[in-house]
């Protein structure tokens, strides 16, 4: 696993000193070594993270004429056999690396044919010595991630944003409009990032920058159209995909170890794959106690767990240097153990496997419709389903203006037009309470609206309401929050996170599975729950979803943590983005008991937190080392 960085500039004479400062900024993503290739007006540097023989991995790797060069972030599963293809072809490779297969590949076929014969996660980049062309791709889903920069001649590519400050022509601006559409989606939802001029390529896309113009292409997504499979048959394939995809994915020169929580995900990737090494995380709260449960499944699978313990105080202490690593705001709580839980992995091995994307690809979230534990209640929403479009929606309607019930939200969300109410994993500040909190230089920006039916326009021809929020969770909230958290925090930590439900043959699987099989009365996720029981203990498939739980609330109600909050909320700064007197009155509010905004709170603290890095501190590592316990 690496970090690659590269620039075009034509106003800058000596270019080697620039990508070197470049590639130290990402050093944490390789620290075992760098490689850089300067050309012309371009540069191109790698950081590398040995998990192979370190000689025969060092880039960039050139082809047979050196007259092309690959930098490359990311691992490709089935190069071996891409590789043998390419020998026949009469290709002569100098290394055994998955690296040079992209290169000899992309000579072979072109960039979009190649893209259709791989499997794996990456993001790299292929420069023409002769040509000065450049062309790149990031992966089907966006595990690892790519960022550009394109402005008055000067072009930046890059697997992190805070490496284009090293760069003199590159002008750091803040994104103004990207502030009101992150407090409700708690994380950067807009193509163009917090950094003015700097956008992502999007995920399953590749580009092309050729005589300083730059086109970015689509070459894969994802579509679901629902088989006539048995369950059984469904259930069948589920297995034998994700067992196939955790062999590919457990391939490496290195021990592999496993994260491993109380869910269904970790657990079933950890079933499989059986590591020496299992890791879990508490904090030193009883709130909450997902690293216990994971103890007691490693201990009936027969397998080693690292329990790790986070105290209070290095949680808060962590939040600047979280954000340093995450580029841009993100206010998920569960960055915290994240990080620490890929710390304390990081102490005996080099490469984790993850169970990320098993929500999205089988229906898991309880915003999918599956809020209420009444079984009556499920079974009426599933009856409901079937009702004709016209009157299902009438009766959505209804239900949305009715006083509350138990099990309304339920019936509500199982009837209703997704894109009447769905907008994906996070709904923190609603669009109207964001445009009120914000200074008004920072209300004009893309509508929470504009945002979600960037997605929604793609498959407004499904009958299917599920699917929908699949799809978009697909392209929000999983690409722009939980890959790219996943991405940084173990990145942070010179960690190679893989996530084996990220696959794109259990991709082909996940698509054609027909949403009764996945959400229905008996429970989310439920096909993948069931074909989850063949590698788990009995009942452990049927484990309630909790997903990294952080007791912010506690944290706040201190009076050290609340002091340390109130103290960002008053600076001189804050008063340039927010209503200064709302957010104290908001923060007092939930630190006295009288409201329960701790997710605004946390929400509004990221920001302001990740803009004093960025913007008054220069964007300088913060100086410190947060430590987790083993307990």
């Amino acid at each position: 696993m690496c970090g690659i960085v590269g620039f075009v500039d034509k106003n800058i004479a000596d270019k080697k000193p620039v990508i070197e400062a470049m590639m130290d900024t990402i050093k944490h993503r390789g620290p075992n070594s760098s490689g850089e290739l300067v050309d012309g007006d371009a540069a191109l540097g790698f950081r590398r993270l040995s998990i192979i023989d370190i000689s025969s991995g060092m880039q960039p790797i050139y082809n047979e004429d050196r007259s092309k060069a690959v930098i490359f972030n990311g691992e490709i599963y089935n190069f071996k056999d891409v590789r043998k293809e390419l020998k026949k072809a009469g290709h002569v490779f100098t290394t055994d690396t998955d690296t040079e297969v992209l290169l000899h590949g992309f000579e072979e076929w072109g960039i979009e044919d190649l893209l259709k014969k791989i499997r794996g996660m990456f993001a790299f980049v292929i420069y023409d010595l002769k040509t000065g062309d450049i062309t790149g791709a990031r992966d089907f889903f966006g595990i690892k991630p790519l960022y550009y920069y394109n402005r008055e001649g000067t072009f930046i590519f890059g697997s992190e944003i805070k490496s284009f400050l090293k760069e003199p022509n590159f002008k750091k601006e803040l994104n103004k409009a990207a502030l009101k559409p992150y407090l409700t989606f708690q994380y950067s939802a807009l193509h163009e990032t917090f950094f003015k001029n700097v956008f992502r390529i999007p995920e399953g896309h590749y580009f092309t920058f050729k005589n300083g113009k730059l086109s970015i292409k689509k070459y894969w997504d994802m579509s679901f159209k629902a088989n006539n499979l048995s369950f059984e048959e469904t259930v069948k394939r589920i297995d034998k995909s994700i067992r196939e995809s955790v062999n590919e994915h457990s391939i490496s020169d290195v021990p592999v170890g496993s994260l491993l929580s109380s869910g269904v995900d970790s657990s079933y990737v950890t079933a499989i794959l059986k590591p020496q090494h299992t890791y879990s995380i508490d904090f030193d709260t009883s709130t909450y106690e997902e690293g216990t449960a994971a103890k007691m499944l490693a201990d009936k699978l027969g397998l080693e767990n690292t329990r790790g313990i986070v105290t209070k105080e290095e949680a808060v202490k962590s939040i600047p240097l979280i954000q340093y690593y995450m580029d841009e705001p993100d206010s998920n709580p569960s960055c915290i153990p994240l990080y620490f839980l890929t710390k304390l992995a990081s102490r005996d091995v080099t490469v984790i496997l993850s169970g990320e994307g098993a929500d999205e690809l089988f229906a898991g979230y309880a915003n999918y419709g599956f809020h209420s534990h009444s079984k009556v209640i499920r079974v009426v929403a599933e009856d409901l389903k079937h009702l004709p479009k016209g009157v299902k929606y009438k009766l959505a309607h209804g239900l949305k203006k009715m006083p509350n019930f138990p099990g309304r939200l339920h019936l509500y969300e199982s009837t209703a037009k997704a894109e009447e109410f769905f907008i994906g994993q996070a709904k923190i500040f609603t669009e109207k309470e964001a445009a009120d909190l914000v200074k008004p230089e920072f209300e004009k920006s893309r509508s929470v609206k504009d945002i979600v039916m960037r997605s929604y326009s793609k498959v407004s021809g499904y009958n299917d309401e599920v699917k929908k929020m699949q799809y978009l969770d697909l392209h929000q909230f999983m690409s722009n929050d939980i890959l790219l958290k996943a991405d940084r925090m173990s990145m942070a930590n010179s960690m190679e996170l893989r996530v084996p439900f990220l696959d794109k043959e259990v991709a082909k699987v996940a698509s054609g599975i027909p949403t009764k099989y996945l959400l229905n009365s008996k429970d989310s996720k439920y096909a993948l729950r069931v074909a989850a029981e063949r590698a788990l203990p009995d009942e452990w498939a049927k484990r309630e979803k909790l997903g990294f739980p952080v007791p912010i609330r506690d944290w706040i109600k201190t009076k050290e943590v609340y002091e340390k909050f109130r103290e960002l909320f008053s600076a001189d700064f804050a008063g340039e983005f927010f209503d200064q007197d709302a957010i104290l009155k908001m923060l007092d509010g939930c630190y006295r008991g009288e409201n329960d905004d701790r997710r605004k709170v946390w929400t509004i603290y990221t920001f302001l937190i990740w803009y004093k890095v960025f913007f008054i501190d220069g964007g300088k590592k913060p100086d410190v080392d947060p430590q987790v316990k083993v307990g």
